[in-house]
């Protein structure tokens, strides 16, 4: 599909009855997108929590050697499980006109490609147990790539659940998936199984997650024909170049540091870009999984879109900004206290990375919108443009060691966006200043808490400890931030306040 057939021009001006009608319908979606945020944030938190806990212990009960060989053994499992899946969930998404025989059609397609790539992978996994002249890790990776099958035999049926929105369901699913990954790793652990209770943990957890999956909306099978679903498919090839083009790019940063650096210094960068990109996982999480299904819902409404759009880019700013730019100015002190003066070395890529994860943040959202109104094409060409772009920056910035790759993302990423702007504004009618706009309350509180944090850093005495440096250089951004938004922009931040008490109000109800 192109986007052109997708947007359509704005309609006539609508009656009273009909605007009323339809500002109902954005109220209740809205309140239906705050509420499967929350639960999604939720269940990331609760996954998180007993993820968290259970390595801490299995740290302690397993050898690092053990962590090796299972690291090993899913080298291949990202890029299998983009295969395997085809974008099969988006296409569920995105299509809002299938029928019952193309979702059929489709769940048999995805199955089949799950044990597609499971025979793959274990053709594949003598190879790779050569390579890595690890004879016992052919073995493990047959039995950790099994997961391959009932994440294909769940494709269709997680994506009816994100079309229902049904994301309440699926965080309880999520969290059930932690709590039993965790405590069957934790008794293998125990039991000495050694890297097999890593394996069979996440086989167990992820297993059954999509047996819960397929019975809360179970679908027929029915025999795949090309031409019924040639469209649906091109759709979910366009999604899979994508996918496997920006899981590459991402991680080309640091092989180009190990490959040209060495060992060390990936090490150093590696513990920056993670410190960075903290604060926007969760966020990210939140834009991958539910948004779009939302703006699937809007895909033919351009004012609906810009809407989201503007919104969406607001909060998300409002969250990340003052979380990345303020880790970036207080890396200074943060690195020597938390870490010890050893990772002294990553406080400058991380200074420069934070940059970087603060205009990504907002950046996420843009190939979301493009793929809701069926333009996943253009998505997946600019990922192989960032492919290309974006690892020569990497091994030109190498020359100037770790600050320099850090700055190839600076460089060469905004090259990426610029695209990406450029389609979505094309496509939906958004004006530059509209976004701006949007952008203005966070851009402000950052400016603000980045001037007077600067000058608290030059005006505090050098002999004072690192810990009180850092306790008021952190409350200094805190307070300039916030007291900015109050002070200029006290009706965004009070919307804000009122949408989350009806949303409180609503639920209690």
């Amino acid at each position: 599909m192109d986007s052109q057939e997708i947007i359509t021009p704005d309609p006539k001006p609508a009656t009273v009855e009909s605007s009323q009608a339809t500002a109902s319908a954005s109220t209740k979606r809205d309140h239906s997108l705050i509420g499967s945020l929350a639960w999604k944030a939720a269940g990331d938190w609760v996954s998180q929590i007993f993820s968290w806990v259970s390595f801490l212990i299995v740290l302690r009960l397993l050898s690092p050697s053990d962590f090796g060989l299972v690291a090993m053994a899913v080298v291949m499992l990202p890029y299998l499980r983009f295969v395997g899946e085809f974008g099969v969930p988006r296409i569920i998404v995105n299509f809002p006109d299938l029928t019952e025989d193309q979702i059929s059609q489709l769940n048999t397609f995805s199955l089949f490609l799950g044990f597609a790539c499971f025979s793959l992978a274990v053709g594949l996994a003598y190879p790779v147990a050569l390579f890595f002249r690890t004879p016992r890790l052919a073995a493990v990776m047959i039995v950790t790539c099994s997961a391959l099958v009932p994440w294909g035999f769940r494709a269709v049926s997680e994506g009816l659940l994100n079309k229902k929105l049904c994301f309440r369901l699926l965080s309880v699913f999520d969290a059930v998936n932690a709590i039993v990954t965790a405590i069957v790793t934790l008794v293998l652990a125990y039991l000495h199984c050694g890297y097999w209770a890593l394996v069979l943990g996440n086989l167990v957890g992820t297993s059954l997650r999509a047996i819960l999956v397929v019975r809360a909306c179970p679908h027929r099978l029915a025999m795949p024909r090309i031409s019924a679903i040639r469209d649906q498919l091109l759709f979910g090839w366009h999604v899979l170049v994508s996918l496997v083009a920006l899981n590459s790019y991402q991680t080309l940063d640091n092989v180009t540091v190990g490959r040209v650096l060495g060992q060390r210094a990936l090490g150093l960068y590696g513990m920056a870009w993670t410190l960075a990109n903290v604060p926007l996982e969760k966020i990210t999480s939140l834009v991958t999984t539910v948004v779009p299904s939302y703006l699937a819902l809007v895909q033919k409404d351009p004012a609906e879109l810009r809407r989201y759009v503007r919104s969406l880019t607001e909060a998300i700013s409002l969250i990340t900004f003052p979380a990345t730019i303020g880790l970036g100015l207080v890396a200074r002190e943060l690195i020597p206290m938390a870490l010890g003066h050893k990772w002294d070395s990553a406080v400058v890529p991380l200074e420069i990375l934070s940059i970087y994860a603060a205009f990504r943040s907002i950046v996420a959202l843009l190939p979301k919108v493009l793929t809701a109104v069926g333009n996943p094409r253009f998505v997946m060409w600019n990922d192989l443009l960032a492919l290309v772009l974006l690892p020569t920056a990497f091994f030109f910035g190498s020359h100037w060691g770790t600050a320099g790759v850090a700055l190839g993302w600076v460089a060469a990423y905004p090259l990426i966006a610029i695209r990406l702007y450029w389609k979505t504004f094309t496509t939906i009618g958004m004006k530059t200043g509209e976004y701006i706009r949007a952008l203005r309350p966070a851009l402000d509180g950052s400016i603000v808490m980045t001037i007077f944090v600067l000058l608290v850093k030059r005006g505090l005495p050098l002999a004072l400890p690192v810990a009180f440096r850092l306790a008021i250089e952190i409350a200094t951004g805190i307070l300039a931030y916030a007291g900015t938004e109050f002070l200029f922009h006290r009706e965004r931040m009070r919307a804000f306040v009122q949408m989350a008490r009806s949303f409180k109000m609503k639920t209690r109800g």
